[in-house]
């Protein structure tokens, strides 16, 4: 069973390896919702009871999806679901995170998750068209009537962190971080320490790069998000980031271990107030992933980890140009 974490110090326990349900119903190919269910329900078994959705993810499938998986094991789990996009038939076409927006998207939330509360809130992206003030302010509201129970941002700046938790303390940002993608470290993880926020880092595998298992962009099917929105996994780009996946597999031949757990082990290793969540839709590599917990890093190790990505340098961008318009620098 994995060990608890602390999320904030507003009472946010969770396991110290979450689960990442997008790829279950968007952007990794044909979903499987019976595989997806059983992943589910292994990860609960095995301790691994921290669950990352969104009304985004389908959009809204990821959210009935869960609902349904978890009927009977509500009370074993801490759900995280977040709100702030609009959408057109197309996907995603904007940001939208009025206060009335908000509390009409945590009722419809609450329907398809077929739960009485959130236990983690998160707005998904800053809405730059509304002061994040009035945004912390609807969910303290939400948090006095029980419908949430703590408050989340993703993707936001260190102001932005800042002015949400003046007005509602904030226990969590989630935001890309890993061994390739370290553009919080300068300003944002201070900051988090400075506050007392925990960290939640999505695509801590590098969506699929850092396992070991990494395919070029045109190698990925249509359906797939890599084949067509990672730059850093295009052309001349892959090579050059394949230096930084190197290291990891050197390590991780040492340990008997896979790349991917070499990853999340630094990771986890950064602080006790890291909770990073990987996604899959399989159960064997949800296994594999949570084994990144009995894993211990040396010294050597770590340091020759945390150095890499200065080192050798990350090429490309992590988004395309319009995903980057919807992050808060």
């Amino acid at each position: 069973m994995l060990e608890k974490r602390k999320l904030g110090t507003q009472g946010l326990e969770v396991s110290a390896i979450g689960l990442g349900c997008m790829g279950m119903s968007r952007s990794y190919g044909v979903p499987d919702d019976a595989e997806s269910t059983a992943t589910i329900a292994r990860a609960i078994e095995l301790g691994c009871t921290f669950l990352d959705t969104a009304e985004a993810y389908g959009p809204f499938a990821n959210e009935i999806l869960l609902g349904q998986a978890l009927k009977g094991k509500r009370d074993q789990v801490v759900i995280a679901t977040k709100f702030g996009f609009t959408f057109s038939s197309n996907g995603i076409s904007g940001t939208d995170s009025r206060p009335a927006h908000i509390r009409d998207v945590v009722e419809a939330s609450l329907k398809r998750l077929q739960t009485d509360r959130i236990d983690l809130l998160y707005q998904h992206r800053v809405d730059p068209k509304v002061p994040i003030e009035d945004v912390a302010g609807a969910v303290k509201e939400l948090i006095a009537e029980g419908k949430v129970l703590y408050f989340g941002l993703s993707e936001a700046s260190e102001e932005t962190i800042r002015r949400a938790h003046a007005v509602q303390p904030v226990s969590a940002l989630q935001s890309e971080y890993s061994l390739w993608e370290r553009g919080i470290e300068e300003h944002i993880r201070p900051a988090l320490f400075e506050l007392g926020i925990g960290l939640v880092p999505f695509s801590p595998l590098g969506r699929g790069f850092l396992t070991g298992k990494a395919k070029r962009a045109e190698d990925y099917p249509a359906n797939d998000y890599r084949s067509r929105n990672d730059p850093r996994i295009q052309g001349a780009n892959f090579d050059a980031n394949m230096k930084i996946a190197d290291i990891a597999r050197e390590i991780a031949v040492a340990h008997h271990a896979t790349p991917g757990q070499v990853a999340l082990a630094w990771l986890l290793g950064c602080s006790p107030h890291i909770v990073p969540i990987p996604g899959t839709k399989r159960r064997v590599y949800l296994e594999e992933n949570l084994g990144a917990a009995k894993l211990e890093l040396s010294t050597e190790e770590t340091d020759r980890l945390d150095a890499a990505a200065k080192l050798l340098g990350v090429a490309g961008a992590r988004y395309t140009e319009r995903m980057m318009s919807f992050v808060d620098i």
